[in-house]
């Protein structure tokens, strides 16, 4: 089967609520968006959200900054997520560690991080919006999205949260493994941070499974 190409006009100028006003109208009250973060980096967990926003459209104007967390300076991100926690009926943060992410790889270590952040809502969801994850051993009816964080405001609440919550774990660990700079790149492949690895070598928190790039070689001028 030939995969249709996604129609980049779908996306609204910022993440909306179509897609849970459609459901909320079939009685669906409590709607998880679910997003994650780290999945390409070299070090450190991967991070998963899930977010339960109030059924009412006027949470759009409350949560009017939200976008995709990609898209955002680190301060705004920290401000979204402040409001998103106070704003949403239910939230939960989970991760699975490198460890995981090698034992299991990166997909099932990402499906495993959403379920823990899943796990931590006060009640359980009737329905997931995920960007573009299927969450087949969570049970639950789900609504995979192409994009799904800058379509939808629940799922790019739940981008927001995860990438906050990962970015401050990930300057935590700076302090136990000086050297990666990992402040600055958050685990991900920078030229410094694979610099760093060939020159001390991998810690407890790398992920050995993943192919480490050579970092661009240096010109001289003769």
């Amino acid at each position: 089967m030939v995969r249709k190409k996604f129609d980049r006009r779908l996306i609204p100028p910022a993440p909306d609520l179509a897609f849970e006003q459609a459901l909320w109208a079939q009685g669906l009250a409590r709607l998880a968006g679910v997003d994650e973060a780290g999945r390409g980096a070299l070090a450190g967990p991967v991070a998963a959200a899930a977010v339960v926003l109030p059924p009412s459209p006027g949470i759009a104007q409350i949560l009017h900054g939200v976008r995709d967390s990609k898209e955002m300076r680190p301060a705004a991100r920290a401000h979204w997520a402040a409001a998103i926690r106070v704003a949403a009926l239910g939230w939960g943060v989970g991760f699975a560690d490198a460890d995981e992410i090698d034992d299991l790889g990166i997909l099932p270590a990402t499906r495993l991080a959403a379920m823990r952040a899943l796990a931590r809502l006060r009640q359980p969801p009737q329905h997931l919006l995920t960007d573009y994850l299927s969450l087949p051993g969570v049970g639950l009816p789900e609504t995979p999205l192409v994009k799904g964080d800058a379509r939808s405001l629940s799922i790019a609440c739940a981008s927001v949260l995860a990438k906050v919550a990962r970015d401050n774990l990930m300057c935590q660990l700076e302090a136990q493994y000086p050297g990666y700079r990992l402040s600055a790149n958050k685990g991900y492949g920078t030229a410094a941070h694979r610099r760093a690895l060939r020159e001390l070598g991998y810690t407890a928190i790398h992920r050995r499974t993943f192919a480490l790039k050579p970092p661009p070689e240096t010109t001289q001028t003769p």
